[in-house]
């Protein structure tokens, strides 16, 4: 899968507001193609308007977001965007094949890319059982291989593994990784600190501004924790005391 830009996702000085009050305050990012980066913070610190703003259906007060060479929301994107919500969409009614198949008929693809979903969401064995018979995990599974089936270049997951166990939620994240060494780009929102180490680059969001965009690595290095989430509780308490993310990096080296 290729793009015409180095990067899939360019955030410039994005500002969201709801009944006048600032949801986002002046976010800017990028996400190179083919990386896969992690999306954190507190609940109602604006990731999923951060999400709704890239998938193209959020109305933006200022500032601008690109995707893949297009501004987002182009009618051209929606062919290339797989976007994942916290709560499943899929139809309750069909079995989980016939739920793939309708949207992968959308987009054209075959029965065989069809199958191969199905299987790599680990729901061969249920492929035939209606949605409304399924678990929450597999309901899950289900919207995902929905959104995966077209093979699009930006796949955007809105907390995708809630609910599911250790091991599933360690596949998931290794299809995930797969996808990005084949050109996907990844946006996936969490709160479970070991998948963001699974992330090439982190965003930590806190009350609509942007605390961090780094590697894990370079986070823990950076506020000297020894895991990441001692090193964004590190990042929140510095923003409190009015510090830069230069002065803790400054503190550290001092202490080692």
């Amino acid at each position: 899968m290729t793009t015409e830009t180095s990067d899939a996702v360019a955030v410039q000085d994005l500002v969201v507001t709801r009944a006048r009050r600032p949801v986002l305050r002046g976010l800017s990012f990028r996400m190179p193609v083919g990386s896969v980066t992690g999306l954190l913070g507190p609940s109602g610190c604006g990731k999923t308007t951060l999400i709704r703003a890239i998938v193209g259906v959020q109305r933006i007060k200022s500032g601008s977001v690109t995707v893949l060479g297009l501004p987002s929301g182009s009618a051209a994107l929606r062919a290339r965007l797989g976007y994942v919500t916290q709560s499943p969409s899929v139809y309750d009614d069909l079995t989980i094949r016939q739920n793939v198949r309708y949207f992968g008929a959308v987009y054209g693809v075959s029965k065989a890319a069809v199958d191969r979903t199905i299987r790599d969401v680990g729901l061969v064995e249920h492929a035939d059982r209606l949605v409304d018979q399924l678990s929450g995990g597999q309901r899950a599974r289900a919207s995902l291989a929905c959104a995966l089936v077209a093979e699009p270049d930006l796949l955007v997951l809105d907390e995708p593994t809630v609910g599911l166990d250790p091991l599933l939620r360690r596949d998931l994240w290794d299809h995930f990784r797969g996808l990005a060494d084949a050109g996907t780009t990844l946006l996936v929102s969490s709160h479970v600190m070991d998948e963001a180490d699974r992330c090439d680059r982190l965003l930590l969001l806190r009350e609509g501004r942007l605390l961090a965009d780094q590697p894990p690595a370079e986070l823990r290095a950076v506020t000297g924790a020894d895991n990441l989430e001692a090193a964004f509780l590190e990042l929140v308490l510095a923003t409190e005391r009015g510090e830069t993310v230069e002065t803790v990096t400054a503190a550290s080296e001092v202490e080692v």
